[in-house]
């Protein structure tokens, strides 16, 4: 039993109002109307504290951040929006033994409400401190040169991620409020024109060839990822889902993914200043026609930038890649290429995505880092990086008499 003491200001009238605790220790009030001094020692209802997890990825961030006392000030927490939960939240890294984050927000509430293991989280993560502010700029103008003509470049991609206020993120976010932002996205992204004009294509009823298709051509997201499904973002699949594409399916927009929307610009070949211009073209456009046709504008933070479910995605969201081969790099050894990568602040994936692996020489090279860089240095730092890896991959094929 858990017992507590208090010391309450009443009225003589009102004493009958403490009938619900177990008994009154001590009390004054002469007569109707006096104010008295009473004192109430009565059952806590308040929830009892949940059980600490056992997080299975011992060395995560999750791991060093959700400590015991954390933990019992922040595990019976709801968030206003969604209703979400740090257990909820740090989900993956109980599940799984490989998380590195391990850490989901499952609404712009959770960012606060569990501020104390957001907040050290991300500085750590991002390289930040305490009073970092996140600054944008999607001024192309300010790109310098472009990818060099000669690397053998398959095609460039540059997407953001984007969420709107009064909706949860995918991990929280309710049927209700799934279906009401996707009607609202429809309607708003299919008011779109010029070079972005296209239509929306909802996943449920897809007709199976078309949904493959989409697929195979790298325009439309999957289900069946571990991590998003034990973080909750499949809940309800494939309802509330869908993809808005242009004419030549170089402007995409994935609705409730792993983000409330995925704005994308993608073409073949280098010309990065082209795409990135698109891009910030779409940005703008998605977000007035959302706003005239509902109030709802971009979630922003002054500190963290534009909100994501994934904290490792803040502040720009953006990831600015191409596809190049490197056969100098490839017969090296993918660790060799990996930290020359992150020498140039590089992050280098395969063709097939983040958990797809690695085949032949071509590989995905993008930006590593989200926060505390402008959309503009994060470009900037890509196209130079590329031509770096590129120049060097040429000297790598000549040392292995690759030509």
């Amino acid at each position: 039993k858990q017992w507590y003491q208090r010391r309450v200001a009443i009225t003589a009238g009102n004493l009958r109002m403490f009938g619900k605790y177990s008994k009154v220790v001590y009390g004054t009030a002469a007569a109707a109307g006096t104010l008295g001094l009473v004192y109430l020692v009565g059952r806590d209802t308040s929830p009892p504290v949940k059980p600490f997890p056992d997080i299975k990825s011992k060395h995560s961030l999750v791991a060093k951040h959700v400590t015991l006392d954390k933990w019992n000030k922040l595990s019976n927490i709801k968030t206003e929006t969604s209703g979400f939960t740090l257990d909820q939240a740090i989900a993956c890294a109980v599940q799984f033994d490989n998380q590195h984050c391990g850490i989901y927000a499952g609404d712009a509430d959770s960012y606060k409400d569990f501020a104390l293991v957001f907040d050290p989280l991300i500085q750590e993560y991002h390289g930040i401190g305490p009073d970092a502010t996140h600054t944008s700029d999607m001024d192309v103008s300010k790109i310098r040169g472009t990818i060099n003509p000669a690397a053998p470049v398959h095609s460039t991609r540059i997407r953001v991620g984007r969420s709107f206020n009064g909706f949860g993120l995918s991990p929280g976010i309710t049927r209700e409020q799934r279906l009401e932002l996707e009607g609202l996205l429809k309607n708003a992204l299919e008011a779109l024109d010029g070079e972005l004009s296209g239509n929306y294509f909802p996943l449920l009823g897809m007709d199976e060839a078309v949904r493959q298709q989409l697929v195979d051509d790298h325009f439309l997201f999957v289900s069946g990822d571990r991590n998003l499904i034990a973080a909750g973002m499949e809940r309800d699949w494939p309802e509330g889902r869908g993809i808005y594409h242009n004419k030549d399916k170089t402007f995409l927009v994935w609705v409730n993914e792993e983000d409330q929307t995925r704005i994308i610009s993608m073409q073949k070949g280098g010309d990065v200043k082209e795409v990135f211009s698109r891009l910030a073209s779409g940005i703008e456009a998605v977000g007035k026609s959302v706003k005239d046709a509902s109030g709802k504008e971009f979630l922003i933070d002054p500190k963290y930038g534009y909100m994501h479910s994934c904290p490792t995605n803040l502040g720009t969201g953006m990831r600015a890649s191409v596809h190049v081969d490197l056969p100098g790099w490839t017969k090296e050894g993918p660790g060799k290429l990996e930290a020359r990568c992150e020498q140039l602040n590089l992050q280098p994936r395969g063709t097939r995505g983040e958990s797809g692996g690695q085949t032949g020489i071509t590989y995905d090279i993008s930006n590593k880092h989200r926060l505390g860089y402008s959309e503009v240095e994060l470009v900037q730092c890509m196209i130079d990086g590329v031509n770096r890896l590129f120049l060097e991959d040429l000297v790598l094929q000549k040392k292995h008499n690759m030509f």
